[in-house]
Parts: C-alpha cells; sequence; structure tokens
C-alpha cells in the first residue's frame, strides 16, 4: 500500500466557517469527521449536477426538533426533486404550525407525562393539545373540502400537497412542498395520525380513498427517465427502502449519503450501510457513496451548511 495521504492536525481560526471546519476534517481523518467531508463532497457534487434527479428521505422524528427548519428551507430552496417519507412527518410538521412542542428529558417519569397528557418523543414532550387534538381540528374541514369539490381518490403526494397549500404558513414543509411541486411520498401514510384522521373521515364517506399505485406510478416514471439519481437518506426504515427499492429498477443510486445511528450487525435495514445496497444492486457499483454514522439533528445542519457554500 501506498502511503502518500499524511493525517493532518486541525487548527481552528476565530471566526472559521462551517464549511473551513468540514475542509479540515475531510484532511485531519478521524473516523466520522472524514465521512462527514466525504458526505458534504457527494452531495455538493450532486447539487452540481442538473442532469440528477434528487431524492431526499426521512422519518418523522427529527420534525420533532428544530431540525425541521433544515430540512424546510433545503425544500424552500428546491435542494430536492423527489421526498419519501414517513406519516409522522406530516403529523408533526402541520401540529407544529398551529402549537409548540417542548424541550424534556429522555430520563423522565413517563407514567407520570401520560397522566398529564403529555408524549414523550425522545427529549421531546408534546402536549395532547399539540398533537392529536390539533391535527383532527386542522384535518377534518380540508378533508371536508376535498370532498365537496368532488375529489374522492387521491394520492399520498396529492393529499400532501392539498395541506401544504392550505396550511397557511411558510414554516412549513408541505408548504414549499406543494408550492415548489416538490412531490411527497408517504408509502407507510397509514401509519400515524394523519392517516388516522384520513381512515376516520373515510367512515362517513364511503368512496374516499388513497391510491397509494398511483404515487408508485409515479415513483416508476421518475427513475425510469432519470438519466442520472443521487439520495440523501437521514435514518432508516420505510421512507430509506422505498427509495433504494424504487432505484435498483435502474441499476440503482449513482450518488448515496446515508446518516445512521443504527448498528448493522442485527441485520436491520436501518442498520444496513450503503454497501450493503450495492449488493442488491440498489445502488450501482460505480456509485459515489458514504455512510455517515451519528445523529442527524447533530450531523444535517453541519452538512447542509457546508454544501450551501461549496455549490
Amino acid at each position: 500500500m501506498k502511503l502518500d495521504t499524511k493525517v493532518q492536525d486541525m487548527k481552528l481560526a476565530k471566526g472559521a466557517k462551517v464549511s473551513d471546519v468540514v475542509k479540515m476534517m475531510k484532511q485531519s481523518g478521524g473516523f466520522t469527521a472524514k465521512k462527514l467531508a466525504t458526505g458534504v463532497d457527494i452531495l455538493a457534487e450532486m447539487q452540481r449536477r442538473k442532469d440528477c434527479v434528487k431524492f431526499l428521505s426521512f422519518p418523522a422524528c427529527i420534525i420533532a426538533t428544530g431540525t425541521r427548519g433544515i430540512i424546510r428551507d433545503m425544500v424552500k430552496e428546491r435542494m430536492f426533486d423527489v421526498i419519501i417519507t414517513t406519516c409522522g412527518m406530516l403529523d408533526h410538521d402541520l401540529a407544529r404550525t398551529r402549537e409548540s412542542y417542548y424541550h424534556g428529558e429522555f430520563e423522565m417519569d413517563d407514567a407520570k407525562l401520560r397522566d398529564e397528557g403529555v408524549n414523550r418523543l425522545g427529549n421531546v414532550l408534546v402536549p395532547n393539545e399539540s398533537y392529536g387534538i390539533v391535527l383532527e381540528s386542522m384535518m377534518q374541514p380540508v378533508l371536508q373540502e376535498l370532498w365537496d369539490e368532488g375529489k374522492r381518490e387521491l394520492s399520498t403526494k396529492e393529499l400532501a400537497w392539498e395541506f401544504g397549500k392550505r396550511v397557511g404558513t411558510e414554516d412549513s414543509i408541505l408548504y414549499w412542498a406543494a408550492k415548489n411541486e416538490i412531490p411527497v411520498y408517504v408509502p407507510g401514510i397509514t401509519d400515524g395520525a394523519f392517516g388516522y384522521q384520513v381512515w376516520q373521515f373515510a367512515q362517513d364517506h364511503k368512496g374516499f380513498r388513497i391510491d397509494l399505485l398511483k404515487d408508485e406510478k409515479e415513483l416508476a416514471d421518475i427513475v425510469f427517465t432519470a438519466k442520472n439519481t443521487g439520495a440523501l437518506m437521514i435514518g432508516g426504515g420505510i421512507s430509506k427502502h422505498h427509495t433504494i427499492w424504487w432505484n435498483q429498477f435502474r441499476d440503482g443510486l449513482d450518488y448515496a449519503v446515508y446518516i445512521t445511528t443504527a448498528v448493522e450487525h442485527d441485520g436491520s435495514l436501518s442498520g444496513a450501510r450503503i454497501r450493503e445496497a450495492v449488493s442488491w444492486g440498489k445502488v450501482r457499483k460505480d456509485a459515489k457513496f458514504i455512510t455517515v454514522e451519528g445523529d442527524a439533528t447533530i450531523l444535517l445542519p453541519i452538512m447542509m451548511s457546508a454544501v450551501k457554500d461549496a455549490v
């Protein structure tokens, strides 16, 4: 092996920009720091390529945190072309346009919280009135509007856009997705409060349906016509898998950056590193890819700040 790249010590100057620190991470090595810097390089190249269809996938949990603002701005600035996410993203994005979530701690008396009508999401506290109650009051009138307009069958993308158009605030991810016509696909739409409200509405409005296969047809059209594809996948589960699943039909992603805290030794999809997706043809053998281990609420603001400076 040729030893030609030396480890360089980091030197922090007063007033250094985040992008400067990330560049030093690449030179310094240091385990995940180097992976973070490589991820920034891949994402920046994705952004510069106009012929690359860029996928963004993420789960609900981070939308309960201030990291929601990072993702909202990414959608506002059209940094990605396709969003694949979970039902809970819609829950938290809509609920937080009307009510607040609060700081808590990981170690709290959960039985006491239950008695007080407060739900704990990690170290974020979500009162009942900030979640299910407000979602019902927001959603049922909109669903009735859609029904009155003669809309009986909508895809998850169409539902997401309809709510984005009506949410009434630029703080919302859905607002910017609808405004910029960025499709939002939710393959697990019934797994959350949003899906439950749709189900509840359908009990009294027979014939109101969600057309999941329409979403899949659109995804098929996107991947089959794309010259290149890339993805930033934050966390695992159905949103990550749906992204790589569809891209396998074009022989895989050309670019892939995956942020995860999961371990791979239990064989889970969330823990699977990107190199495993190569074996399935979900990421190309010659693709530029990296798995960055760590908490997205720490990594994402740093990485996206550096990407913006790089493009």
